[in-house]
């Protein structure tokens, strides 16, 4: 580390705000532009960061940013004369726990996130502030590389920490060390802090008590040797007579001298495969010899540690296979649910308990070298050999975690998502097809779908040839319409699984308020239930149903916004997503109108107080909106009898009835028109009015006010308030805007409350749990994703026909099944910032799942029958959750709950509950004639 000289902050000539932000930012470009490996960051505490940060930017928010400021990376303190910020303190990023271990220096908390709690500085700029402000404590972090093609670069906050222990002393130290390190310097640095003889200590590789392997391999780094954080590992100091252990104090391991002598002497066979190949190792690939043992029953000593923690030392035979668990490694139950189902499918089983290694596809870019094959082989093997002593997945996990990032470290994840990766890297990893042949699938152009579907099963084939295809791919129909010029396109894809939606998640709910346009009742509020990916004639047919609309009568749908009318939903073809929680709808029943109608809409505005001399209408309320023929004409009396039946039945009882002959001002605009905004440039025009343009909303000195006619050209027209006086419109006008101006004493006779507070489409609030009174159904889910229903709008469909992106709607059907069908129940639903888990019971058969139905080839006769035998569960949150499994023997028909370590036998009626997620099921073997008889 480079030392820093610390200069008093009083002392010599202080540099300025603005000549300490230009220099730090001059330097920070240098630096990251010039990063590398093995440049040294320094950690900053956040807190110090953003107030220096609105330190030397306030000359900058005072006068103006010109660009070139330094940005936090959250908001600044609004203050406009800061203080010169103290000495840096990063005491808030320390754990106190560790402030008195000074073997691994200083600690910092293990939660810490960049950006929240520290900012990371290139070393030539905590140079400099360090130089300026002084404090500390320092925490400086190497750049390492990272990633499988190791060079993406990134700074390691946290290096790992090891636990060490002496045998046969005991004496135990934590350690910190890079994962970038090799073991060569971890070994040195074991010996200089237990001060022992280099040449009389090997170190191993620990799972909990039990020796794992052993680390001799000293050019190796220990992030390829698979090291975690909080892993230990055993320093064993050895005989310096003949090389042998001092004692065997660590339990389970069961070596005596000899065994510990050749494994120092022939540590190259610890690399051999069980599958009959090699190690996915790389060191191993160089050291060993492609050819299996002549002698089938030998293990490598690194396969003799892995079975210390398997069925050494437990007598098994006659004993049960299968009923082995997996040691939970910190959050790890979403991996061994999803590996016990995959281990305990049938056809896994055979295929990897056998030699399955000439299957290994090393070529594959899309693969991983074999590597995630042999781990996953290796640890069903171990699974189902005899005992039932738990097994520790570490090794498996180390793989996992290499190839897939995201499931590396103790996080909880999702178990689906992690079985689709599996399923997928299994695929690539055991693909039989060694070079893919390039293949341009044809259109359908009316062919017959089985000659279609035929023809896209042998490409997929020619090209993805795997025991996973063979046992878990199936196939769609995937039917697209185009809703401009029905351009039928029909595609026929592979699944690995069925994502099925849950009833609450093909469904929602959405509040409107209804709107009467002959006056006829007062406005309403109502909640409709209309499909999540539906469209406005959806919502249109539901608002119909609940308002028992007449045959001569329609609905007119508008987004409300600043009580103006944002967009009518004229379309009936606009996709439900368009519409946002926090939207504000309005419903206009309205008599059918002709093309050439005239749309009304009426505005309301008040009186409000700008000043202590001045008043200014501004609108409030919802819009109402009406339907006039063009040819009736236009009068002032016309428009005043319209909005007078319109806002009738806001009249308050008490009030007198309809004498006040409208004693409100009307102002009238009128609209070209365009497309779902046809209104949206004169309401910007007259929007703005409202608010700034003196010509259009001067202030208020009398409350007869004379029309106001926003022309072609937005410029604001007064007409005179005879009420035979006719309002001339252009042929191109599609809408009149009139403005209802409600004076203080018009207000106390009106309910316009009715007109307020518009509810917003969803209001978000506490979770109501409802009594279940009908299950919902398997068939009932599946029937929901096989819907016709219209793409996302970011989903897009190019048709060949229009030549133009559609949002078309897709239908999905099951032609081809196959013999494993994997369904996953969608319980977990993400909106806006907010994460929601379903706990909705799924009545699932667990015998004769009967797909016939539901399958469009008709071709074969045998019925689609499938049995559960297997399904992991998740109980719980989203964040705190647990994951089990629950596995039938097929061998014993028996069902037994896997709950990582423990497993138990359960009855039948204990396989269904709603913590069911993820659900395998087997195909039903039949003959012929059994099939056609049922």
């Amino acid at each position: 580390m480079m030392e820093v000289a610390m200069s008093s902050s009083n002392g010599g000539t202080e540099m300025s705000p603005e000549e300490e932000r230009v220099l730090i930012r001059d330097i920070a470009i240098a630096a990251e532009a010039n990063s590398k490996e093995g440049d040294t960051f320094y950690l900053i505490t956040q807190k110090w960061w953003q107030y220096w940060i609105s330190y030397v930017n306030q000359e900058q928010q005072n006068n103006g940013n010109d660009g070139s400021s330094i940005s936090a990376n959250s908001d600044s303190p609004g203050s406009s004369a800061l203080k010169r910020p103290g000495g840096i303190d990063n005491s808030d990023l320390v754990s106190d726990a560790a402030l008195g271990d000074t073997s691994i220096g200083i600690e910092i908390h293990d939660s810490l996130l960049e950006g929240r709690d520290y900012v990371l500085l290139p070393q030539e700029v905590w140079s400099q502030l360090y130089s300026w402000y002084g404090g500390g404590p320092t925490l400086e972090r190497k750049v390492i590389s990272s990633g499988l093609s190791k060079t993406e670069l990134t700074v390691e906050v946290y290096p790992l920490r090891l636990q060490l222990l002496v045998m046969p002393k005991g004496d135990r130290s934590t350690i910190r060390i890079s994962k970038k390190e090799t073991i060569g310097e971890l070994h040195r640095r074991v010996c200089d802090i237990f001060y022992l003889n280099s040449e009389q200590v090997c170190i191993w590789d620990c799972d909990g008590h039990h020796k794992h392997a052993l680390m001799n391999d000293l050019d190796k780094t220990l992030d390829d040797a698979g090291l975690q954080t909080d892993q230990d590992i055993l320093v064993e100091e050895l005989n310096s007579v003949n090389g042998t252990a001092l004692g065997h104090s660590i339990k389970g391991t069961g070596y005596a001298d000899k065994g510990a002598t050749s494994l120092l002497l022939e540590p190259s066979k610890s690399s051999l495969s069980i599958a009959g190949g090699l190690s996915a190792s790389k060191s191993a690939s160089r050291s060993c010899s492609t050819e299996p043992s002549n002698n089938e029953n030998l293990m490598s000593p690194g396969r003799e540690l892995d079975n210390t923690n398997g069925s050494v030392g437990v007598t098994t035979r006659g004993a049960t296979c299968g009923l082995t668990g997996l040691v939970n490694l910190g959050n790890t139950c979403f991996m061994n649910s999803a590996i016990q189902c995959l281990v305990h499918t049938p056809e896994f089983a055979r295929y990897f308990q056998e030699d399955y290694h000439q299957e290994i596809n090393r070529q594959n870019p899309l693969g991983m070298v074999g590597e995630l094959a042999l781990a996953f082989g290796d640890l069903l093997r171990r699974l189902w050999a005899p005992g039932r002593t738990p097994i520790s997945p570490r090794s498996f996990k180390i793989k996992l975690a290499r190839f897939a990032p995201q499931f590396s470290g103790n996080n909880q994840h999702d178990s689906q998502e992690l079985l689709a990766f599996l399923l997928d890297g299994l695929h690539e990893d055991l693909n039989r097809v060694k070079h893919k042949p390039y293949i341009n699938s044809r259109d359908a152009d009316g062919r017959p779908d089985e000659e279609v579907a035929d023809e896209y099963w042998a490409n997929h084939i020619a090209r993805n040839n795997s025991i996973i295809v063979d046992v878990c791919q199936g196939q769609y129909k995937s039917t697209l319409v185009c809703p401009v010029c029905n351009k039928v396109s029909v595609t026929f894809d592979p699944f690995m699984y069925l994502s099925l939606p849950l009833q609450s998640t093909t469904t929602r709910t959405i509040t409107i308020t209804v709107f009467t346009c002959d006056g006829s009742a007062l406005p309403s509020t109502c909640t409709v239930t209309v499909p999540k990916q539906g469209r406005c004639r959806d919502l249109i047919q539901a608002l119909s149903n609940i308002c028992s609309l007449k045959q001569s009568e329609e609905i007119r749908l508008a987004e409300i916004r600043n009580h103006l009318i944002q967009r009518f939903l004229e379309d009936p073809l606009i996709s439900l997503s368009t519409i946002k929680d926090d939207d504000r709808l309005a419903a206009y029943k309205m008599q059918k109108s002709a093309k050439s109608n005239i749309l009304l809409q009426l505005i309301h505005r008040r009186q409000e107080q700008e000043s202590s001399d001045a008043q200014r209408w501004k609108p409030f309320g919802a819009p109402f909106v009406s339907s006039i023929l063009r040819e009736d004409g236009f009068t002032v009396g016309h428009i005043q009898k319209i909005v007078q039946s319109m806002i009738t039945p806001l009249l308050k009882k008490e009030g007198f009835e309809g004498s006040d002959n409208l004693d409100a001002s009307i102002s009238v605009a009128a609209a070209k028109p365009c497309d779902d905004s046809s209104i949206e440039a004169p309401m910007e025009c007259t929007s703005n009015s409202i608010n700034k343009d003196a010509n259009c909303s001067k202030v208020v000195t009398s409350r007869k006010r004379p029309f106001q006619l926003i022309d072609e050209n937005n410029a604001c027209i007064d007409l005179s308030m005879e009420e035979e006086k006719t309002i001339e419109l252009s042929s191109s006008s599609t809408s009149l805007l009139v403005y209802h101006d409600w004076p203080p004493e018009l207000l106390e006779k009106y309910n316009t409350h009715y007109l307020e507070n518009l509810p917003e489409v969803f209001k978000y609030g506490p979770v109501v749990k409802k009594a279940r009174n009908e299950p919902l159904s398997l068939y009932t889910c599946l029937e929901a994703f096989l819907r016709e229903e219209p793409l996302v709008p970011e989903d897009m469909w190019y048709c060949p026909r229009c030549k133009e992106q559609r949002q078309a709607s897709k239908k999905l059907d099951l032609w081809r099944l196959p013999e494993v069908l994997v369904i996953h129940l969608k319980r977990f639903s993400y909106s806006r910032s907010m994460k929601h888990k379903l706990e909705t019971f799924v009545n699932f058969p667990i015998h004769d799942l009967d797909l016939t139905n539901y399958v469009v080839d008709k071709r074969s006769s045998r019925r689609q029958l499938y049995e559960l035998y297997a399904l992991t569960n998740h109980y719980g949150s989203m964040g705190s959750g647990h994951y089990t499994a629950h596995i039938k023997l097929l061998d014993e028909n028996r069902w037994y709950n896997f709950d990582d370590n423990h497993i138990s036998p359960i009855n039948d009626e204990d396989v269904k509950s709603s913590a069911a997620y993820v659900l395998f099921y087997r195909r039903v073997k039949s003959d012929a004639s059994s099939s056609d008889a049922a």
